[in-house]
């Protein structure tokens, strides 16, 4: 299988090759836990679970890490300012590390809602101050970093200097930000507007701080992900990924710290998701139009017309190809509802299906080569830069032979014993494996299979109002009763 990643390095796809095959090393900026997860960060992690899931599929062996930024991200994303979680414990008046506790938790919830599976490894930044801490000691002492009043600062001019590229990955030149750059508070202690914090002194009321060879202070947000990823995946490993603004200024100044530690680029394929829209606007809580997940789950919002399930959500996201602009609307979510359900349905019906020899019935070569020509073309779709969107296209084409043999409309040995196995076998796999989704839970089955059997009875007996009481019953439950010729069954209402 050869996938390509579009590597935001290159700017362009690249065919992904791992440093040590079938080993992979895949790092992902986590949150920063001082706030509830919202659906942008949701979109950056889904992306990833679905990276991971699929590289796990093909075989390789994949070291995850996905940190958590629990201190040195302060408000604003510069180096002036509060800290973001030191800022919500004055406010809620509780200690940092209860608000961290707290959204960490949060954060832990929607994953698991969202079926997104956890990282291999899931560190710190408080947990890895040491590493933080000899990191800047090794950029003062290779004279890539000054300290000035306490804190520490990454030398730009001197990395450039030393041949380096510093905004390469973003694209932006040098004199360019120099422009763009106001003279703040605290900007002339750096012998560089552009130079970015590694350490920060600590004023008196700063709440979370540390002992340093430099005085009490707190580590920068860029070095934190640059120590944690050198620690479990090495100097350089495959991938790293993250929302598309952590571009700049986050991801190129890892690429200068890790560069500037080790003499070697950190990473191979950089990858980055596309933000959320809402109707067309960007999603923001200033428009008013930003939702949290428990918000869609119980469609308590004025901009929603109902509540919509994890796994209707997360199909409507994987209906979009990460790199692309994801639009949130009712319409859109009400088809994405559809279209899930009717997955759910193909793939509860194709679990019960079993292969019958049939003699007399002829091999029909046509659909067999139209399965064979969709289950490779889901293949396709996810080895071109995870493009899931085609993916699931040919997913909908196999569900359609999927109907057919449910509705015996198409008899399995047309098929053929071994294609008939492996459309069951690949399409579980794609639908729950790869993608991720899983059926929506129903009554126990054991409970819906007692009331269709009093459904049969009653119908037998020409009791119509009990039989109305027992569509009635399934309907509560998001559910329809299926009256076919040769079977009785139920199935999710799409």
């Amino acid at each position: 299988m050869s996938l390509k990643i579009y590597n935001t390095l290159t700017r362009q796809k690249d065919l992904f090759t791992p440093l040590a095959p079938p080993y992979v090393g895949m790092y992902v900026c986590g949150p920063t836990v001082y706030n509830n997860a919202h659906l942008g960060n949701v979109r950056t992690f889904m992306t990833f679970d679905l990276l991971f899931r699929y590289l796990t599929h093909l075989g390789y062996k994949v070291r995850y890490v996905r940190n958590i930024t629990d201190v040195g991200h302060l408000v604003g994303d510069g180096d002036e300012g509060e800290d973001k979680i030191g800022r919500m414990a004055k406010l809620e008046q509780l200690e940092p590390m209860e608000i961290v506790q707290r959204y960490t938790n949060d954060f832990h919830r929607v994953m698991e809602d969202f079926n997104i599976l956890p990282p291999s490894i899931e560190p710190t930044a408080t947990g890895h101050l040491i590493e933080q801490i000899e990191a800047v000691q090794d950029l003062i002492k290779k004279g890539l970093a000054y300290e000035s009043n306490g804190s520490v600062y990454f030398d730009i001019n001197a990395y450039n200097a030393a041949g380096n590229d510093y905004g390469k990955l973003s694209g932006r030149i040098l004199e360019d930000l120099l422009n763009e750059t106001r003279e703040l508070d605290g900007q002339s202690e750096k012998r560089n507007p552009l130079d970015f914090a590694i350490w920060k002194n600590a004023s008196p009321e700063h709440l979370m701080q540390w002992n340093s060879p430099w005085g009490r202070g707190f580590p920068g947000w860029h070095l934190e992900c640059t120590c944690m990823s050198a620690k479990y995946l090495g100097n350089q490993f495959d991938i790293h990924g993250g929302g598309m603004d952590l571009k700049f200024p986050h991801h190129e100044c890892e690429i200068a710290q890790g560069k500037g530690l080790t003499g070697t680029d950190p990473v191979r394929y950089w990858m980055h998701t596309n933000m959320l829209t809402v109707n067309g606007q960007k999603m923001s809580k200033s428009l008013g139009n930003s939702f949290l997940p428990a918000q869609l789950f119980s469609g308590d919002h004025e901009l929603l017309e109902q509540a919509y399930s994890p796994m209707t959500v997360r199909f409507f996201m994987l209906q979009s190809q990460y790199r692309s602009t994801l639009d949130f609307s009712n319409d859109a979510l009400k088809a994405a509802q559809k279209g899930f359900k009717r997955l759910a349905n193909g793939l509860r019906v194709l679990k019960s299906l079993e292969y019958v020899a049939e003699e007399g019935v002829v091999s029909d070569e046509k659909k067999r080569e139209d399965i064979e020509k969709s289950l490779q073309g889901f293949y396709d779709g996810m080895n071109d830069d995870l493009n899931t969107s085609v993916a699931i296209a040919h997913l909908f084409n196999l569900l359609k032979y999927v109907n057919m043999l449910y509705m015996n409309q198409l008899k399995a040995a047309a098929l053929g014993e071994d294609l008939f196995a492996k459309l069951k076998e690949n399409f579980i796999i794609f639908f729950e494996d790869v993608l991720g989704l899983q059926e929506e839970p129903a009554e126990g089955t054991a409970v819906l299979t007692g009331m269709l059997n009093l459904y049969r009875e009653y119908k037998a007996a020409q009791q119509y109002d009990k039989v109305d009481e027992v569509r009635s019953y399934f309907k509560n439950q998001g559910l329809v009763i299926r009256d076919m010729k040769h079977r009785i069954d139920w199935a999710y209402e799409e």
